[in-house]
């Protein structure tokens, strides 16, 4: 049996309290956090010392699934490509911290689906108020003294005592538990690039995403299923209003947001490019706007705002691709 470490095991070295996030976890930015693992995933690779905006090129494939936008995330391929990590499931068949200490011992690491409601930096929002699945990966663990170092959301933070008892569940023995999905993070997967290297792979994988962008306009599926959700919006609980707007306006901005940003950086210069991501955040503040008027909880037409997003989604992706060819 693998013996309790006594020590902190780390991947970085880094401190919690002197840590700074990437830019694109700035305040000043319209979503300073995406979503879960597009955020863990920025703070990994801006730890590592790489640049995370080479890999949000999937950004471009956004699309409304029929009743949600896309839950977006750094592609696997795109990881392994750029900076040669790969990230895929593991079978977590022993006890969670032991995984992640053996992990840290040997320079990789994992994500770990966690209950936010034992997460500390979620102060504000689920923690002790509210149980909600979301995803760290450990950053360095001590499992002999129980604390644990974990990118979450924006940054890199530390949790302890009986919150670091609970989110591994160390007091609760119920088979009927399912463990936490998991997925291994090696670093040594192929060529690490960096430079200008990196920007033309970047752009590489910018244009094979394009090729895969789905057929016709997103924002008029969205706009009709908006327009038949509402009446159930007004006349709903504040509970199902969030839970909404995080699946699709918030989504979308967040994620336009991310592309914008990646455009930027990968066709530095570019007009076309910056028409495309001048439209890009046209799109990021219709869908703040159309947040804030769904928080109001009062009947409003959506339609003006959507058809706008519409127009703007189709003339930025057309400044894309004149910039990219």
């Amino acid at each position: 049996m693998t013996a309790v470490s006594s020590r902190l095991e780390g991947l970085f070295g880094l401190d919690p309290a002197t840590y700074r996030p990437h830019p694109l976890h700035a305040g000043d930015r319209s979503y300073p956090e995406t979503n879960c693992y597009a955020d863990v995933i920025i703070e990994l690779l801006h730890a590592r010392g790489d640049e995370p905006l080479a890999a949000m090129g999937t950004t471009a494939r956004l699309d409304f699934e029929g009743d949600q936008w896309t839950f977006f995330k750094p592609d696997p391929a795109d990881l392994e490509a750029l900076f040669g990590v790969d990230i895929h499931e593991m079978q977590p068949y022993r006890p969670i911290p032991v995984e992640i200490a053996e992990l840290l011992a040997i320079g990789r690491t994992m994500t770990v689906e966690l209950d936010a409601w034992f997460l500390p930096d979620t102060a504000s929002t689920s923690y002790r108020t509210e149980h909600v699945k979301t995803t760290v990966i450990p950053e360095a663990i001590d499992p002999g003294r129980g604390r644990l170092h974990y990118f979450h959301n924006g940054s890199l933070h530390a949790l302890d005592g009986d919150d670091y008892r609970g989110v591994f569940r160390l007091d609760t023995a119920d088979p009927a538990t399912l463990p936490p999905y998991t997925e291994l993070v090696r670093f040594d997967s192929g060529p690490r690039l960096t430079g200008a290297a990196l920007r033309a792979a970047a752009r590489d994988r910018l244009r094979a995403h394009l090729e895969r962008v789905h057929p016709g306009n997103p924002f008029d599926r969205f706009g009709a299923r908006l327009a038949d959700d509402l009446p159930g919006l007004l006349a709903g609980d504040e509970a199902g209003y969030h839970a909404y707007a995080f699946a699709t306006v918030r989504m979308a901005g967040a994620g336009f947001d991310l592309l914008a940003s990646h455009v930027e950086w990968v066709l530095p210069d570019d007009p076309a490019a910056a028409d495309a991501a001048a439209g890009f955040r046209r799109i990021v503040d219709a869908s703040k706007m159309l947040g804030f008027k769904l928080a109001r909880r009062r009947a409003f037409d959506p339609a003006p705002a959507v058809e706008a997003m519409a127009t703007d989604w189709t003339t930025a992706m057309a400044a894309l691709r004149q910039a990219i060819d």
